[in-house]
Parts: structure tokens; sequence; C-alpha cells
């Protein structure tokens, strides 16, 4: 199994620094989809729901493609 005596320190900082930025992106990903005004109200659920049920993909995909496709709410 899991050998307590050879435990790294530095894996297992490297692991909790790739999990908070995959939050981090997909986080970020859903407010700035909010935060947008697309031409349909589908439209954003889509970005919302693609960032929510794909986290890291569906926030690259958004920061790629939706981010230019939605106009910021005054």
């Amino acid at each position: 199994m899991f050998d307590f005596m050879r435990f790294n320190p530095t894996l297992l900082t490297s692991v909790v620094a790739g999990v908070a930025v995959f939050m981090l992106l997909s986080w970020w990903a859903i407010r700035d989809a909010f935060n947008k005004e697309f031409e349909s109200t589908n439209e954003k659920v889509f970005w919302v729901q693609l960032s929510v049920l794909v986290p890291f993909l569906g926030g690259i995909v958004y920061i790629l493609v939706g981010r230019k496709r939605g106009k910021k709410l005054q």
C-alpha cells in the first residue's frame, strides 16, 4: 500500500497546487460567465454548465471561445 516513511512533501505541494489551479480556473469561468451578457440565456447556461460539468476543460474552452462571445454587463 502506501509507505508513510517515504512521504514526499514536494509531491503533496504539487498536488495541492494543481487542485487549486483547477478550482480557480473553474470558479473564474463560472463567475465571468455570470457577469457577461450573451445573445441568449441558453448560451449563458451552456457556458456555466460546461464549466461545472467538465471543470478544467470547460474553463479553458470558455476562456478561448466564450469570453469573446459575451459582452460585459453595465
